[in-house]
Formats: structure tokens, C-alpha cells, sequence
């Protein structure tokens, strides 16, 4: 189960990154996106196994399962129209949410013990994933009440949720299993660069998508439900 993981990881990494700088809406840019996807969706299952059963871990639970519905609600914005994806959405609304309160009980409880972590984790990150859950379950609720999300704010909800969960998966490797890369990297620094260029990727894809404010048209359906991009 553990090598699956690391493997999914990886895969997910160059698959990711290839998805993000290849032309958007070209074949490089779909078929990368969806490995992509593929890899994400084993890669944070795998997650949630090990540390549910495995190797007991509340945080790597909670970031699992967050990742996993980033993923899952990019790729239906896409793909499926509000109206047909409303039972999803919903279910996957209810699931952010969920996790989100668990993330912050979680996060409180490690600032309340004594030793100031739980599991052996800070509480910084749990609030961290609390808050991307809770973001993202109030979007999905803002949507279903609107039933329709088009034009720019639609490619914005698919970059910023396909991008924090490359951004995730960018942290976890680089940061989360430092101890791979050998010490004098490590001392220097450089393994912080790809997080944090992730982040500055991704925020200027959105302030790029949004500063169009593209008009419906500018993503019409094809024919299997999938938009253009």
C-alpha cells in the first residue's frame, strides 16, 4: 500500500505539472490533466488506508480526504452542468464540511494538550485544511443555491481546487518526506522553491482567469459533457 502511494505521488507530480504549464485545451494539457486525476485519486485513497488502519495519523485522514474532494469537484465542474451533478455536489459539499469541523476540533485539541500537537502534528496545519474544507463547502453551497456557475467563475473553481491539490501533494513531498532528498538540500532551502512557486503558479492562472471575466460562451459544452479549457 505504501509504494502505491509513493508511486501515485509522483506520477501525480509530473502529470500535474505538465497539466499546468502545457497550452490549456490542448491534448497535452487534457490528457495529463486526467492522468493527473487518476493518480490524485489513488494517491489520497491510499492515504486515508494507511493512515486510518496502518500507520494511525488524524492529520494525513484529514488531508486525505481533503485532497480527494478537491480533485473529485475540479474535475465535475468540468464535466457535468450543476443541475446534473447536483446529488454529487451536494454529497461532496456535506463531506468538505465535515472534515473541516474535524480538522478544526482536531486543531483545538492539539492547542489545548499539553505537548501543544496531536498525533505528533501541530495544529497549524488542521486549521489550514479546516479552512480550505470550510472555503470550499460554503462555494459549493453558494452554487447549489444558484444551480448554474458559468464563464470565468467556472474555470476559477476548476484551477483553484486542481491547483491547492497540487500544491498539497508539492508540500507533502518536498517537504513532508524531506528526509529523501540528502542533507546539505535539505539545509539549504531549496525544497521550500517548488511549494511556494505552486502557490504563485496557481494565484496568477486566478487573477489572470478572473481579470477576463469570460462571458458563458467562452466555455461551451462538447458533445460527452466535458468543457473546453
Amino acid at each position: 500500500m505504501k509504494w502505491i502511494h509513493i508511486i501515485a505521488g509522483a506520477l501525480a507530480l509530473v502529470s500535474g505539472a505538465l497539466a499546468l504549464y502545457a497550452a490549456k485545451g490542448s491534448t497535452l494539457h487534457r490528457r495529463s490533466g486526467m492522468f493527473f486525476v487518476v493518480a490524485m485519486l489513488v494517491m489520497t485513497s491510499s492515504a486515508v488506508l494507511i493512515a486510518a488502519f496502518l500507520s494511525p495519523n488524524r492529520l494525513n485522514v484529514v488531508a486525505g480526504v481533503t485532497t480527494f474532494y478537491l480533485v473529485v469537484t475540479a474535475l465535475l465542474t468540468v464535466r457535468r452542468p450543476v443541475e446534473q451533478a447536483r446529488g454529487l455536489a451536494t454529497g461532496f459539499m456535506l463531506l468538505a464540511l465535515t472534515t473541516s469541523a474535524y480538522a478544526f476540533a482536531l486543531g483545538f485539541e492539539a492547542v489545548n494538550s499539553a505537548s501543544g500537537r496531536v498525533d505528533g502534528m501541530p495544529p497549524q496545519p488542521l486549521f489550514l485544511f479546516g479552512a480550505i474544507g470550510l472555503l470550499g463547502g460554503l462555494l459549493d453551497a453558494r452554487m447549489l443555491r444558484a444551480r448554474s456557475i458559468q464563464g470565468a467563475h467556472r474555470l476559477a473553481r476548476h484551477l483553484w481546487r486542481m491547483g491547492f491539490a497540487m500544491w498539497i501533494a508539492t508540500t507533502s513531498f518536498f517537504l513532508g518526506q524531506a528526509k529523501l532528498f540528502p542533507e546539505p538540500i535539505r539545509k539549504s532551502g531549496l525544497l521550500a522553491i517548488p511549494v511556494v512557486l505552486m502557490l504563485v503558479v496557481m494565484l496568477c492562472w486566478l487573477v489572470r482567469v478572473l481579470s477576463k471575466r469570460r462571458s458563458p460562451a467562452a466555455l461551451p459544452m462538447k458533445s460527452d459533457g466535458a468543457a473546453s479549457r
